[in-house]
């Protein structure tokens, strides 16, 4: 921003029991600061046993030139409840930048300028102050040995969980960007301590770029809060989660940040549903992609020179690979593509499952391809996958962004299930075939995650129905009533021509 006087900045401080730091910590920030910037100092009393709230009205007092808001908490909401609150207040007040400190004056409020550039720049939407940039600086300013030392191993261990880098995930010297803030559900964040790592998690799934700062360790007369231990297993389990979420093994809805923006991809190279289907096509067939998407199995049909009618609710990106494309949602009774080809397969992949009506579905598929030699293949999550009934036993079953338990599912289906549906529907099984889980996708290491595939396809051989993944049925479309009473009519006419030679 050019104006740095139209920037409006909040310095939002927490405070719980703080009566004899709160206005040290006040006094210490830069003059620089009010005068640089349209700025306001709030301070939120969680509800302290002591005169923490008096000595910040009497701290405001003493300073009328400073905008200073000082508010109570009537019950105590928790280090991460009363963070809430501070940046709901940011919000709710179009401030553009708000940043954190601790009424206990433990981060140094002299730091506060070289937290503001790089937000009003654009070049982060987060900016952490760290105590672990330049070696053991750390240990020097005070923290005891065992908090330095947990500190690095619970980062590492984030760090690695999360593919971040961040030197410190567990600073309480923080900004961000309100902007930024508005875009992520931080008010469905832990009330406690693992509130810090929560956001982090939020900006991470979001995206943001985060810059850190390095700032002076200090450590006074301050009293702790903190359950060590609780806190190291409460966030390493936060962020475990975080990564199942992501995994696509359970959901957490504070951490569904991108909104469905992730960029769906095939899954080639390795066995999986996308490979088992085009291994099953001949070149030069015509193809009815059903669920098409952004065109990316078309894309690959047509390196096996085959003719691609594409199907979908939503358009195709642009460039996409289809000689025909629909816009449609089913379930219609009309033929969406009319009598101009001859279709050799009809792919349904992931696709069944979303639909309302199933049923009315299929017969209109097998109505619509009355007359051709068609394959159809449909791949389908298996809901009995051996991690589903692990979830059950465990008193667990929550659905997922994407997979076996995706929660833009309308049916769950098993191997017996799907295949009783599509024989009800008049469809003839040819083959059903178990998919392994996709481990590429999730497992850095392609050695490790080509083995775990051989390991599940093995384990697929001996019990199908427990260690698939997803599914695959090939079937044909049997006949339909009219189309065998035309058939017998026209054989029936034939043999009288014969005799009647």
């Amino acid at each position: 921003m050019d104006n740095k006087q139209s920037l409006k900045l909040l310095i939002f401080i927490v405070a719980y029991n703080a009566e004899s730091t709160l206005a040290k910590a006040l006094a210490r920030i830069p003059e620089s600061i009010y005068k640089q910037y349209d700025t306001n100092v709030l301070v939120i009393d969680d509800s302290s046993l002591d005169r923490t709230f008096q000595e910040g009205v009497a701290f405001s007092n003493l300073h009328p030139g400073i905008k200073i808001t000082v508010m109570r908490n009537p019950e105590n909401q928790g280090y991460g409840g009363n963070q809430k609150l501070g940046y709901n207040y940011a919000v709710k007040y179009s401030y553009d930048i708000v940043i954190l400190l601790h009424g206990d004056g433990q981060y140094a409020p002299e730091c506060l300028p070289c937290f503001i550039e790089p937000i009003a720049s654009g070049e982060a939407g987060a900016v952490f102050g760290s105590r672990m940039i330049g070696g053991r600086s750390a240990l020097k300013g005070g923290m005891p040995l065992y908090k330095f030392i947990g500190n690095k191993i619970l980062t590492n261990l984030q760090n690695t969980l999360m593919k971040s880098n961040l030197s410190e995930w567990h600073t309480g010297y923080r900004a961000y960007s309100v902007r930024v803030l508005s875009g992520i559900p931080f008010e469905r964040n832990d009330n406690g301590f693992p509130f810090d790592t929560d956001i982090i998690l939020q900006l991470i799934q979001k995206g943001i770029k985060i810059k850190e700062i390095p700032i002076p360790t200090f450590y006074g007369e301050e009293i702790c809060y903190v359950n060590g231990l609780r806190y190291a297993l409460q966030t390493f389990m936060n962020t475990l989660k975080c990564r199942l979420h992501n995994l696509s093994l359970l959901y957490e809805r504070k951490y569904d940040c991108d909104y469905g923006k992730e960029a769906y991809t095939l899954k080639l190279g390795y066995p999986s549903s996308h490979t088992a289907m085009l291994s099953e096509i001949k070149d030069n067939s015509v193809v009815l992609n059903l669920g098409a998407g952004a065109g990316l199995l078309a894309r690959e049909l047509k390196k096996k020179s085959c003719t691609v009618i594409g199907i979908d609710k939503f358009n195709p990106d642009e460039g996409a690979y289809f000689d025909l494309f629909l816009k449609c949602k089913f379930p219609v009774s009309e033929k969406p593509w009319g009598n101009g080809y001859r279709i050799d397969y009809v792919l349904l992949s992931g696709v069944i499952e979303h639909m309302i009506e199933p049923e009315e579905f299929l017969d209109n598929l097998r109505n619509w391809l009355q007359g051709e030699q068609c394959t159809v293949i449909i791949t389908s999550p298996n809901i009995a996958f051996f991690i589903s009934r692990i979830q059950l036993l465990m008193g667990s079953f929550n659905y997922t962004k994407r997979g076996t338990l995706d929660k833009t599912q309308v049916h769950l289906f098993t191997f017996s299930s799907l295949k009783k549906l599509l024989i009800q529907s008049g469809y003839k099984i040819i083959s059903i075939r178990g998919i392994p889980a996709p481990f590429p996708e999730v497992i850095p290491s392609s050695f490790i995650a080509l083995l775990l595939i051989k390991i599940n396809q093995l384990l697929i051989n001996l019990w199908r129905n427990l260690f698939s993944y997803q599914m695959m049925i090939i079937a044909k479309p049997y006949p339909n009533l009219d189309m065998l009473l035309s058939d017998s009519i026209e054989h029936s006419k034939e043999l009288l021509s014969r005799l009647q030679q």
